[in-house]
């Protein structure tokens, strides 16, 4: 490899530069490098510190011209390229060249990161994050035969004796970076089946959900059951909790097994429906309903009490509800839940 690096670095750089990395990574392929010497011939041909990282593992690899793993923080970014594969951008590769750029460093990145694409591919395409729909939309299908659900998982890459744990996410945000950020380090797929996001992990960490995020997180065993789960939690969430656990729903749970027509012709419900367009009534509700207190709901608005006080008194008048009767507060907070699982 040394020989190589040296016999390219003859030719005039001005006129065959980017043919000689390219000539350069090609030979590294033919040779079915690993990433760790992938990046130390990068860092001997650009003459400083070449970098890889995998978003799905967190791993990171830099490497001194020298080839010795490079030690100390890293050095700012001179340069950078993210490593994508199948549309997913799985990493990135970056030179720690002091100063500006080289004049071959553009063509050393892009090369690079073809390259660590490739090696990812042919050694731990397992490490992933998205996945084809249709394995995952096996995995959690009621109707799916066993046998084909075990063969489903072995080819995400999910290991026989290990627990599958299921999310319905809804989010603006790729949902790569997403399992990649609630399941750091250790297996996790996901990909969009119909209208939800769907992300299989072997652990999830609720309180890792990124802001902007709403998600169920389903507790079964079977990961069939546990996406009907997810998929109920996911009705739950919203702005004041937007990641809810199955289990810690409880009796609330039953409420969405409840007829949505039934749901729609409730007086209370049509009543909180009717508040739809006013935010600041809805809110003022929602705050009393989650704290039970006035103060403490003034304190999460941020206004005076008095203020919330007057909101009360008229958003009492207009459901028609006693809001300062445990049992008025016990309607005005099953409604404001009924009419939020109508949106779904």
């Amino acid at each position: 490899m040394e020989a190589l690096v040296e016999r390219l670095s003859g030719l005039d750089p001005q006129v065959d530069g980017v043919i000689r990395v390219v000539m350069f990574y090609d030979t590294l392929m033919r040779r079915r490098v690993d990433l760790p010497a992938l990046a130390r011939a990068s860092a001997g041909l650009a003459e400083c510190v070449a970098g890889i990282r995998l978003h799905s593992t967190g791993r990171v690899i830099r490497v001194a011209p020298d080839g010795a793993n490079a030690s100390g923080p890293p050095a700012p970014a001179s340069t950078t390229a993210p490593v994508v594969l199948d549309e997913e951008e799985i990493g990135t590769v970056w030179l720690e060249r002091p100063g500006p750029p080289g004049p071959l460093d553009e063509a050393v990145l892009d090369r690079l990161a073809i390259a660590a694409a490739a090696v990812f591919e042919r050694y731990g395409p397992e490490r992933t994050t998205m996945a084809d729909p249709a394995l995952v939309e096996l995995v959690i299908s009621p109707g799916a035969d066993e046998a084909a659900r075990a063969r489903a998982l072995r080819l995400l890459g999910f290991a026989a004796d290990l627990p599958v744990r299921v999310a319905a996410v809804r989010s603006p945000l790729p949902l790569d970076r997403i399992g990649t950020l609630v399941c750091p380090g250790r297996p996790v797929k996901a990909a969009p089946v119909a209208d939800v996001g769907v992300i299989l992990a072997t652990t999830l960490d609720a309180a890792r959900f990124p802001a902007g995020v709403r998600a169920g997180i389903g507790v079964a065993e079977r990961p069939d059951h546990a996406w009907r789960e997810a998929r109920t939690a996911l009705r739950f969430a919203g702005t004041r909790e937007p990641v809810v656990r199955y289990e810690d729903l409880g009796a609330l749970a039953l409420l969405a097994q409840i007829p949505p027509g039934s749901v729609r012709d409730n007086p209370d419900v049509a009543a909180i429906a009717g508040l739809a367009g006013n935010p600041d009534e809805l809110n003022t509700l929602d705050a009393y309903c989650a704290t039970g207190s006035l103060r403490q709901a003034a304190d999460r608005l941020h206004l005076h009490h008095s203020s919330v006080a007057r909101r009360l008194d008229q958003l009492a008048k207009t459901l028609g509800i006693d809001l300062t009767e445990p049992a008025g507060l016990t309607r005005a907070r099953l409604a404001l839940t009924m009419w939020r699982l109508l949106d779904d």
